[in-house]
């Protein structure tokens, strides 16, 4: 009968056998005819020997020789069989001393799986043997393969746990349907993104839940015809969904669909990002950017105005360059004001407090009354022009030009109508200019025309005022109580 052929094991995974025998030479007569590669043969002289070995070593086989002294073969298998760790190794009884029937059954009945007897077939015992080295080969193999296959399902599962944690965690919704397009699965994601819970949608059709804004609904269900007869499997959708809460939000939706082997569509998988805030960020960009093109248009063309009545009424490069710098200044730091603010407006006393710090007009000679008004943007540049010509052309011919002089700034506000009045007590007698008008006169009448408004100016014997007016609408400005400089106490006050 020729050996089968089994795996050879790997020097750690040897498959042990435990030969119990009191005498050396049937030890190494044993070891001499069973020894193969895969295999280990551990040797006992004795019943309480071959106990101690088997508290420390796992036996695939015990060859047990059944006379010996103190403990003889039957005893040892009997003490095996009472103990769990012992009690399933087979046993194979060895005797040299003739036996009877009483004998033969006493061995099986203490746990032998055969017994044979001296002198022995050393083809017939190898024989033997080697069933249970292949049997416990294979019994290590799948062992090993048991816990491969348990390595690699915790390994699955600390995966999927992963893998259910970021599905959990993504910013993503992720929502899938099934051929008909009936949710079958809801991740956390888009429960906080819709507010829905997955008992709550799961089993629903798309169409039934209000959850597609209408706007959409047709083109999705295009969409889902075409992935079910095969086309466009995998697409890009812009929608608008509705929330449980009742906000509509934007979204992108990165649709693939599944089919099964015969090519019918399985499932649909759409992963869902929420891009309401990009839509609002796109629309703002593109707002400020039409915003800012308007504004560059218009303070250049007005640079370019001031530019060229600048130049035709000055007299010298000298006097053009001083008088164009000014106003350029002045439009300056009204851009300056306004970008503090993101460009929403300013407060008409800032605008007239930057002007008197920067044209060093003394607090004793200026006096302003009106209430707060918070001005547009486009406004707050004409006044600060405007403010700025009254300024320089009271401190070349007006009341900042003579010692007595002073100049009172009043204004009234009534949500639609802003009026202003400018009035210079020069302290000396002052004469309306013969020649012609000159480009601050006509800056200042361009400036309130702009704004919807008219400019006038009347002289008396020492002074000189100017009343303009400006169209303003209820959204564009509003004022808050009244704002007086006091002169005489050199502090500011408000007057409600």
């Amino acid at each position: 009968m020729s050996m089968p052929k089994v795996p050879v094991m790997p020097p750690h995974d040897n498959i042990k056998f435990l030969l119990v025998d009191d005498i050396e030479e049937n030890l190494l007569a044993l070891e001499a005819l069973l020894q193969r590669d895969g295999l280990e043969l551990i040797r006992a002289r004795s019943g309480r020997e071959a106990l101690e070995l088997l508290l420390v070593h796992d036996f695939a086989l015990a060859l047990l020789d059944v006379q010996m002294p103190e403990m003889d073969g039957f005893e040892l298998a009997e003490m095996m069989r009472g103990t769990e760790r012992t009690r399933r190794i087979p046993i194979i009884f060895l005797t040299a001393v003739a036996t009877d029937e009483r004998r033969r059954f006493r061995g099986y009945e203490s746990g032998a799986v055969d017994y044979l007897l001296k002198p022995l077939d050393p083809q017939m015992l190898k024989n033997k043997v080697g069933v249970f080295f292949e049997l416990a080969c294979q019994r290590q193999e799948l062992a090993h393969q048991r816990d491969e296959l348990q390595d690699a399902a915790r390994k699955l599962a600390n995966a999927l746990a992963r893998l259910q944690a970021h599905h959990d965690n993504s910013p993503l919704g992720v929502v899938e349907f099934d051929p008909d397009f009936r949710v079958i699965s809801w991740s956390k994601g888009a429960e906080r993104m819709f507010g829905w819970s997955a008992e709550e949608v799961v089993g629903k059709s798309v169409f039934d839940l209000d959850w597609l804004h209408e706007e959409g609904i047709d083109h999705f269900a295009a969409s889902a015809e075409e992935m079910k007869r095969g086309k466009r499997l995998r697409n890009i959708q812009h929608q608008r969904n509705n929330c449980k809460n009742g906000n509509v939000i934007d979204t992108e939706w990165y649709v693939s669909a599944l089919r099964d082997s015969l090519g019918n569509l399985a499932s649909v998988n759409v992963q869902i990002l929420d891009v309401t805030e990009r839509k609002r960020a796109e629309a703002t960009q593109e707002l400020l950017m039409g915003e800012l093109n308007h504004r560059v248009k218009n303070t250049l063309a007005t640079v370019q105005a001031i530019a060229t009545q600048t130049l035709r009424h000055s007299h010298d490069p000298t006097d053009f360059a001083a008088n164009f710098s000014g106003r350029l200044q002045s439009l300056a730091r009204a851009h300056s004001l306004l970008s503090s603010t993101n460009w929403s407006g300013t407060r008409l006393v800032q605008l007239i407090q930057d002007q008197r710090h920067v044209s060093a007009i003394e607090e004793s000679r200026l006096s302003i009354f009106g209430p707060d008004v918070y001005l547009p943007p486009q406004l707050a540049l004409h006044l600060a022009l405007i403010l700025h010509e009254l300024t320089t052309n009271a401190q070349k011919h007006g009341a900042l030009s003579s010692a007595k002089g002073r100049i009172d700034l009043n204004w009234v506000f009534d949500g639609e109508t802003l009026q202003l009045e400018w009035n210079e007590a020069v302290g000396r007698p002052i004469e309306p200019p013969r020649s012609k008008r000159g480009f601050g006169t006509s800056l200042i009448e361009r400036s309130t025309a702009a704004e919807g408004g008219t400019a006038r100016c009347t002289y008396g014997p020492e002074t000189m005022t100017w009343v303009m007016t400006f169209s303003l609408s209820k959204q564009s400005a509003y004022s808050t109580p009244s704002y007086r400089l006091d002169t005489a106490h050199q502090k500011q006050t408000v007057k409600a």
